[in-house]
């Protein structure tokens, strides 16, 4: 049994979040380097997930393409692994979702930063999950196409008129999604992936959508556009945000932490430990990527936040000591620059 196996507590699940780097130059690309088995980063990440063996898990950074046969494909080559995960689900993103408007203002059309979320084609970058347990698709709340000028309390950057008539506030998604573990109440996933809060300018477009994107679960909670979640739920993903260091409104993200409708499970590593940055404030336990020295450091940017009602049974961030290091290379690389996000959760 490896060493991250559950203690012996009925109803546990393990609930994770992953930002691999499963995106790729275009569309079909992503299915090819899976179904041809032969992609070294593909491997390495299907042998980190196999290894923490979560049952639920929302990946922030996979292809998508229609049909889902490329998450069909992943998750074939995930149950070869040892680790079946045969319930899926994803829908089309805002990332790559064109819209015929100039939204970084540069005077052209077309470019990747013009659609709805950034994405070189549609569905490049979008959300995936998979599941050990049935997926009720159907029960679905897709906040996606909800405009960023209907959120309360938003502030926008200088735009035109057109753009605010379209601007969503996702760049990638929202959902509501139900997990229904059999003969157990269901699981609520709030499921996003923000926006970088930084490559603007003064204006600070970027920062703003991140911080809403990130506000928008507390607004949900807050019963603004229907009940909030009846039962358990975790909110889950990459937030791209940090609550102490890097760009970016931070305080949002510390005022997310400590909503006490949820609780911060505070996963963390011992390779974040050793790979500390001198110039951050934050407890590097608790990064969850490895951006190196020329970029922001290392930061605390994916979560898996439970609900305050859940028992947390445990939490880590996949991140071994370089002495124990045996599936992310030498250089800590081989699976990109993220870590996986587990928290354990029952009662």
């Amino acid at each position: 049994m490896c060493w991250l196996a559950l203690p012996a507590i009925a109803d546990t699940y393990r609930i994770a979040t992953y930002a691999a780097p499963l995106s790729r130059d275009g569309p079909g690309l992503l299915l090819r380097d899976i179904t041809k088995g032969e992609d070294p980063q593909i491997a390495a990440i299907i042998a980190v997930i196999a290894q923490n063996a979560p049952d639920i898990l929302v990946l922030t950074d996979f292809d998508y393409d229609y049909g889902g046969v490329a998450l069909t494909a992943f998750a074939q080559a995930l149950g070869d692994a040892g680790h079946p995960m045969p319930h899926t689900f994803a829908r089309q993103p805002n990332t790559g979702f064109a819209t015929g408007l100039d939204h970084d203002g540069d005077g052209r059309l077309g470019d990747a930063r013009d659609n709805q979320g950034y994405g070189r084609f549609a569905g490049d970058g979008g959300m995936a999950v998979l599941s050990r347990f049935a997926i009720d698709g159907d029960g679905v709340r897709d906040f996606s196409d909800l405009l960023w000028r209907d959120i309360p309390g938003a502030t926008l950057p200088p735009m035109t008129d057109d753009l605010r008539a379209v601007q969503r506030l996702s760049e990638t998604a929202h959902w509501v999604l139900p997990i229904r573990p059999d003969g157990a109440p269901p699981i609520t996933l709030l499921a996003y992936s923000a926006t970088a809060p930084v490559f603007d300018g003064p204006e600070d477009r970027n920062g703003l959508r991140n911080r809403d994107e990130s506000r928008f679960w507390q607004l949900f909670l807050d019963g603004i556009w229907g009940p909030p979640p009846q039962g358990r739920f975790a909110i889950i993903g990459n937030a791209n945000l940090d609550p102490v260091d890097g760009e970016g409104l931070r305080e949002t993200m510390s005022d997310l932490l400590t909503d006490p409708r949820i609780q911060d499970a505070k996963p963390t590593s011992a390779g974040g430990v050793a790979d500390a940055d001198p110039n951050h404030s934050g407890d590097p336990a608790l990064d969850t990527v490895d951006w190196r020295s020329d970029g922001p450091g290392n930061l605390r940017v994916s979560y898996v936040i439970p609900s305050a009602d859940w028992q947390i049974v445990g939490a880590g961030v996949y991140w071994p000591a370089p002495e124990d290091e045996m599936l992310l290379g030498s250089d800590g690389m081989a699976a990109g620059a993220h870590r996986l996000v587990w928290v354990d959760v029952g009662g």
